[in-house]
């Protein structure tokens, strides 16, 4: 499979990355461990919440989310990690069974000033239930490799 450069990527170009399942286990171990609010890991008390029901936290969406950018994006690339995120914002709640649609947005390119081999791209990620609403959207930050011919 041929690597995408730097130079491969448009502003505007949209990129559908691929879908994950949520899995109730996986929300209740993941919330027991990072994240233990009531509504993450006692469905009883998270009936009684706001929410009406279990749902995964935030971050335990974040890191599907980028299993999903990684299998979907990152592994075709010339990657070299990333600075970070500049946004993030958990718009719907993600229940037990849903399944999330990623697609990146490709906001900028922009090669490196003091080194050759590479510069950043910055994208937005927008995260969809199988309903179409907008759970997840994040703005980051990519370092990638330039094409080594320079083309």
């Amino acid at each position: 499979m041929r690597k995408r450069y730097l130079e491969d990527f448009r502003p505007g170009e949209a990129i559908d990355l691929g879908t994950t399942t949520v899995d109730r286990d996986e929300i209740l171990e993941f919330a027991r461990r990072y994240d233990p609010q009531p509504f993450h890991v006692d469905e009883e008390a998270a009936r009684h919440s706001i929410y009406g029901g279990l749902i995964a936290s935030g971050w335990h969406t974040a890191a599907m989310v980028m299993r999903v950018v990684v299998d979907g994006l990152v592994e075709g690339t010339v990657t070299m990690g990333s600075p970070g995120i500049d946004e993030i914002r958990w718009l719907e709640p993600v229940r037990p069974g849903d399944t999330l649609s990623v697609k990146a947005h490709i906001l900028d390119v922009v090669p490196s000033r003091s080194k050759a081999d590479r510069g950043h791209i910055r994208s937005r990620y927008e995260v969809s239930n199988q309903r179409g609403e907008v759970v997840m959207t994040m703005i980051g930050l990519g370092i990638y490799g330039r094409r080594p011919d320079g083309r």
